[in-house]
């Protein structure tokens, strides 16, 4: 018996089962997805990736520390120049991806690949630092990278454009905060470019900049928990004196007249400890004046990583009272003393 003819079928208009997912990455231009909220925002342009090693100065027996390689595009010149590459990368597909972008190549084995969190990762040796960094870690990145020992000569690194310029905003600039005071404590901040949106891809939702940090060496002989309590009081509140903000709460005033008479103590200096002759009732102590101060204190926590942040200070977590005594001779020697001070610092700036 003859078989029925049968229909031909038409397969050119049908669409396969992988053809969405074709068409959508070749609508992309992508070989993956890239996850934006790790701060996955490529660098395209070659001449921005160009600059950015040029201001490194590298010499060719440098190892240079790369974070977020991304697809390669900053790493593949930073080979031409440098002896030996450590990308650090969170992303397997990238880190497979900068690899795959060497393959087979003399820069092969000059390129390392870390798989990780750079801010966990204990990192090897290095001379420089390169990085377009994933803006979520800018502030972890900056201080993980100041307190590397021995210090990097020089890191040059892509930031969300606010981040860099309180980095190196200057006193008197509208973004100069704590961090940019604790950032050029322990380095020299300067501006490189500006980069465009457009330079990346995806485009990110802000403009960005180049920094170059030359972290200081020797480094500064302070003690880091002090200097930080100084700065977060010196800066809990904006358009505040210094006077106002060291003598507007008793426990900061207590804590200065406790390091005064030490301080006292230790040099052989005599100082007089009774209460003021005409002193009158003085209520030490304004529970929302230091409730305020202690929230304020911590709006910007996030700035500092933790292995840079002062441990609490156990006194700060005892009950506070509202002990009423007389006004010390002490108490007002330390507020002479800082209103002295002031007026230094105003004639200074």
């Amino acid at each position: 018996m003859p078989k029925a003819p049968q229909k031909k079928r038409n397969s050119a208009g049908k669409a396969g089962p992988y053809a969405h997912a074709a068409a959508k990455t070749n609508a992309a231009n992508s070989i993956f997805r890239m996850n934006t909220d790790i701060g996955q925002h490529v660098l395209k342009n070659p001449g921005v990736a160009q600059a950015i090693v040029d201001k490194a100065d590298l010499k060719q027996s440098d190892v240079v520390l790369e974070v977020g390689p991304g697809s390669g595009n900053l790493t593949v010149k930073i080979l031409e120049k440098a002896k030996k590459v450590v990308a650090v990368e969170l992303d397997p597909r990238m880190a497979a991806e900068v690899t795959k972008r060497v393959q087979g190549t003399p820069e092969q084995k000059r390129l390392e690949v870390l798989l990780g969190d750079v801010i966990k990762t204990d990192l090897p040796y290095f001379d420089v630092c390169i990085s377009n960094t994933p803006y979520q870690i800018s502030s972890p990145l900056t201080f993980k990278l100041l307190a590397t020992t021995p210090a990097p000569r020089v890191c040059i690194l892509m930031f969300q454009r606010e981040f860099a310029m309180r980095l190196f905003a200057k006193p008197g600039d509208k973004l100069y905060s704590r961090l940019s005071v604790n950032a050029q404590m322990w380095a020299k901040i300067d501006h490189i470019m500006k980069v465009g949106k457009n330079n990346f891809k995806p485009p990110p939702a802000v403009e960005s900049s180049v920094v170059r940090i030359v972290p200081k060496v020797p480094r500064p002989d302070i003690s880091y928990d002090e200097w930080d309590g100084l700065l977060r009081v010196a800066f809990v509140r904006k358009n505040k004196t210094l006077r106002s903000s060291f003598l507007g709460t008793s426990s900061v005033l207590n804590m200065l007249e406790s390091n005064y008479t030490t301080w006292c103590a230790q040099n052989d200096i005599p100082v007089e400890v009774g209460p003021e002759e005409d002193g009158e009732d003085e209520v030490m102590g304004d529970d929302q004046e230091d409730a305020d101060l202690d929230e304020l204190m911590d709006v910007d926590d996030d700035e500092i990583p933790d292995f840079f942040k002062e441990k609490h200070d156990p006194a700060s977590q005892a009950v506070k009272t509202k002990p009423s005594k007389k006004r010390g001779k002490v108490a007002k020697l330390v507020r002479e003393k800082i209103s002295e001070q002031e007026c230094v610092m105003k004639a200074t700036f």
